[in-house]
């Protein structure tokens, strides 16, 4: 690692990360960076994001007095209805964060897809505070449609492996529609291999007309009136009037202290209050003397996982259908609380609807920063992707109703125009005034956890990037302690005693997939991407490239 390099860029493809990296020697910021990769990653990750997801991207530009998060959720359609679903919930997956329905209509196929959000964050984003043009930040993904991407081993093992348990098949989503029959299947009918060749032409000329339109050709004009048509054509919710109405919503992160460290995250829907009231809880634990995933340890994590998704489940919600109480949640009288009856040994018990089924796991991250400290963060996601490819668009939609309530009446509940509630939480740590870690995680439900692992993994426990996100994990979003299959049994033989039930995952990693940078003072740059998702960490000298 160069001296010289004074930018960085972590993504969790190869390709993104180059694409980033050669915006950043070519003198462009990070935001132009962030945007130019986060569109590379939804071509080569075509399932894990995209331009009809959703997801948050958190800013902090220092030298314009901009610390911002930029939530882009998925909105339910305006003709989506509380009780639409009410009579055909068969169960909700284990971790809380999707709810199953007969014939599986909130998670395959044209109703299951919200309005998203992605492609206007993106613009806004380069609009506002980038430096390049929206043309030139949209070529290499043009580029790489056209030229194609070969098929890596954690987008296949996605597709081979990935399915949740009570959810569509991935190979039913890849070829619900023809493109994707056409694009991600063999001659044979074979899903495509690692090493073979996808491209994308029609996705290749959607980005170009957005490259010439941006935005507005999508939300507003010729792009709107064709997914309008194949919505109305295929008994969809989604209207042209729900992308015309779709706003940003931009706002100041969430803060919290955390022994000597202020960490801002994002605000409801996202997952920040939930990272930021387990750290709240966790200060009040010697974790460092206890010791690195020993058993009283992983006790003290699970308890503080459980009783923030507990109040995940109760409060947290789009504010602008419910009322959250961020200043209860968030405060240190509250975690003291918990605290003591974690020290009393006291459990939490998570209540789940016909529990049992596990919750799918797609989203992908991009971190950068450059020379002038500017910082992006964002996690962004298709859910669990429909499966729709509207013919001649080439991009697959979000599958975000599935995370909805079907039941009315709750936070989580359907009504027209909310946001859901996503775990992703785009965080940035500070040392006072200085900020000093950037990460975040795609995981689903199991977001906040692997990031919440990772500040305390570098923190606490003094770890780089790479040994911080590579730490072997646990998570509890239910009753049950999920665990890696690195961590040894004698680590849960005890706890298993006191009469928790732990499940072993067969994955090396698992639990989300953090992505993290610091950047502490008279220290290299240095960053670390989760082994399990073929990313890349990559320093480069801003400008070096003309």
């Amino acid at each position: 690692m160069s001296t010289n390099h004074d930018a960085i860029v972590v993504a969790a493809q190869p390709e993104a990360a180059e694409a980033g990296a050669r915006v950043l020697m070519r003198g462009g910021n990070a935001v132009d960076a962030a945007m130019t990769a986060a569109l590379v990653q939804g071509v080569v990750d075509p399932q894990m994001c995209g331009i009809a997801g959703f997801g948050c991207a958190h800013l902090y530009l220092p030298k314009i007095g901009v610390h911002e998060c930029i939530d882009f959720h998925g909105n339910t359609p305006l003709a989506a209805k509380p009780e639409m679903w009410a009579n055909l919930i068969t169960g909700e997956t284990r971790d809380g964060f999707g709810f199953i329905l007969k014939g599986l209509v909130n998670d395959l196929g044209y109703q299951a897809i919200t309005t998203p959000g992605s492609l206007k964050a993106y613009h806004a984003a380069v609009e506002d505070y980038g430096t390049w043009d929206w043309a030139d930040i949209c070529q290499p993904a043009i580029t790489q449609a056209q030229k194609g991407f070969v098929v890596r081993p954690h987008v296949h093992f996605w597709w081979t492996q990935g399915a949740a348990f009570g959810r569509a098949e991935v190979s039913d989503r890849l070829k619900f529609s023809a493109t994707g029959r056409e694009i991600y299947f063999r001659a044979d009918g074979t899903l495509k291999r690692v090493g073979d060749l996808i491209t994308n032409p029609d996705l290749a000329k959607t980005l170009e007309r957005i490259a010439k339109g941006g935005s507005a050709v999508f939300y507003e004009g010729e792009i709107a009136e064709e997914i309008d048509s194949d919505m109305r054509a295929n008994g969809g919710l989604l209207r042209k009037e729900d992308l015309a109405k779709y706003t940003l919503v931009r706002g100041d992160p969430i803060w919290t202290n955390y022994r000597d460290y202020r960490i801002a995250s994002n605000s409801p829907p996202g997952g920040g209050i939930q990272l930021l009231e387990m750290l709240n809880i966790l200060e009040n634990f010697d974790l460092a003397e206890i010791g690195h995933n020993e058993p009283e340890y992983i006790r003290i994590l699970v308890e503080a996982m459980k009783q923030a998704t507990i109040d995940k489940d109760a409060f947290v919600g789009d504010p602008a259908f419910v009322e959250v109480p961020i200043e209860h949640l968030l405060s240190k009288k509250y975690a003291a609380e918990i605290a003591h009856r974690i020290r009393q040994r006291e459990k939490a018990e998570v209540e789940r609807y016909q529990g049992g089924l596990e919750e799918s796991r797609d989203t992908t991250h991009i971190v950068v920063r450059d020379r002038d400290g500017n910082i992006v963060t964002m996690t962004h996601s298709l859910g669990m992707p429909s499966g729709v490819i509207t013919d001649g668009l080439g991009f697959m939609y979000n599958g975000c109703m599935g995370v909805f309530d079907p039941r009315p009446g709750r936070a989580g509940s359907v009504a027209p125009g909310k946001s859901r509630f996503s775990s992703l939480c785009p965080t940035i740590v500070f040392d006072g005034d200085r900020p000093v870690i950037a990460l975040g995680a795609p995981g689903g439900t199991q977001i906040a956890m692997g990031v919440m692992q990772t500040i305390l993994n570098m923190l606490d426990f003094k770890m780089s990037p790479v040994e911080a996100v590579s730490a072997p994990r646990i998570s509890a979003t239910s009753n049950v302690i999920d665990i890696a299959n690195r961590i040894p049994n004698y680590a849960i033989e005890p706890l298993e005693a006191e009469g928790y039930q732990v499940q072993r995952s067969p994955l090396t990693f698992a639990f989300s997939a953090p992505h993290a940078i610091d950047f502490y003072p008279n220290k290299k740059l240095r960053g670390g991407g989760d082994p399990s998702h073929d990313g890349a960490a990559l320093t480069v000298r801003q400008g070096s490239m003309q």
